[in-house]
């Protein structure tokens, strides 16, 4: 059953939702999938048949649709981790920044571009590397 109190946080931020106690406890199949994937084979098996490896975790109705739409939000919404998610979308071909765009409505260079300027207002200095990247 949901909190009422712990929904209302989980939305207090704009554009995010507060992975609590709750959110992890109705993920925990998804994420031990997604943390499945450090293993080469496991990914290879994914690949082989989505659907009977997320059967094999127990996925519910909602996260398996998620998964075979390719829906990020939707796996967040679902109880997915970022950071496990990242796994399960590096076998799909997008990264972090993918994900941070997805979930703020910009763009991938938009997102990179809000970084930087987020890191500038915070008076840090990009690394030389990431001089342009938003470009």
């Amino acid at each position: 059953m949901t909190n009422p109190e712990s929904m209302a946080l989980r939305r207090g931020i704009a554009g995010t939702l507060l992975f609590d106690g709750e959110l992890a406890s109705r993920g925990f199949e998804l994420n031990a999938m997604c943390f499945s994937f450090n293993d080469t084979a496991n990914r290879a098996a994914f690949l082989a048949d989505e659907d009977a490896y997320c059967r094999r975790y127990n996925l519910t109705l909602e996260q398996r649709d998620a998964v075979a739409r390719r829906d990020v939000l939707a796996m967040i919404e679902a109880g997915g981790n970022v950071y496990y998610l990242a796994k399960l979308a590096g076998i799909f071909g997008l990264n972090v920044q993918d994900l941070g765009a997805l979930q703020t409505g910009m763009s991938v260079a938009e997102f990179k571009q809000y970084l930087l300027d987020q890191g500038e207002a915070a008076g840090c200095a990009p690394a030389s590397n990431d001089v342009g990247v938003a470009a």
